[in-house]
């Protein structure tokens, strides 16, 4: 750095050690908080274009952020000196415990996964009666879908055989797992034939035999 200003007296030499690095760190800072900025935008823009939920874009937003700051650190550390091999040393480390804690909580990873597939691909949506089977003829949870997060879809359980009101919350990843049984319209819009007949099938019966035939 001396022989860049050689020319320049020697007390200027010695602030400009301090204030060129100390304009970097401020460039590197001010790139930072600019690509987070861009990426919160970005995301905020897909989440409204594509309806995507709040769960999703929160974990998201946040992924990106750490990885920004955790890479302006180390452009900051080793704008203060420290050595390259250091840095790469703590980076490996910290790559290995991440790791491994990757795979220790991968069922709950696995979940906020899949929770990502089924707003993508969307095999079912909120509003959306599914039915849960183990194979195409055993009859398995069935209920309305009235939340997706990221870790659980809740139903809203139709069967009335766990009493009004009773909630199923099935982990994400075991849809991937098991046959849905999809109704887009409504369960009613799909009812059985041999069903037996609802309050306003039977009003409109009795109303059809109390008319008296014309003469």
């Amino acid at each position: 750095m001396r022989r860049l200003f050689t020319h320049l007296p020697s007390w200027l030499q010695d602030w400009l050690e301090v204030l060129i690095p100390a304009t970097q760190i401020l460039l590197i800072l001010l790139s930072a908080w600019l690509i987070n900025l861009f990426f919160k935008r970005l995301i905020a823009r897909a989440g409204a274009h594509y309806a995507l939920p709040r769960e999703l874009l929160v974990p998201l937003r946040g992924v990106i952020r750490w990885l920004i700051i955790a890479a302006t650190v180390l452009l900051l550390l080793e704008r203060l000196g420290v050595s390259a091999t250091v840095l790469w040393t703590a980076f490996t480390g910290f790559a290995t415990v991440g790791a491994v804690a990757f795979f220790a909580a991968w069922s709950v990873l696995s979940n906020l996964f899949c929770a990502l597939l089924i707003v993508t691909v969307g095999p079912y949506r909120l509003g959306d009666y599914i039915e849960l089977l183990d194979t195409a003829e055993k009859p398995g949870a069935k209920g309305r879908v009235i939340d997706i997060n990221m870790l659980y879809t809740t139903l809203e359980d139709t069967s009335g055989r766990h009493g009004e009101g009773t909630l199923l919350q099935i982990p994400n990843s075991l849809i991937f797992q098991r046959v849905v049984r999809r109704w887009k319209g409504g369960i009613h819009a799909h009812v059985p034939d041999d069903a037996p007949p609802s309050d306003v099938e039977e009003a409109a019966a009795l109303e059809l035999t109390s008319r008296t035939p014309p003469a």
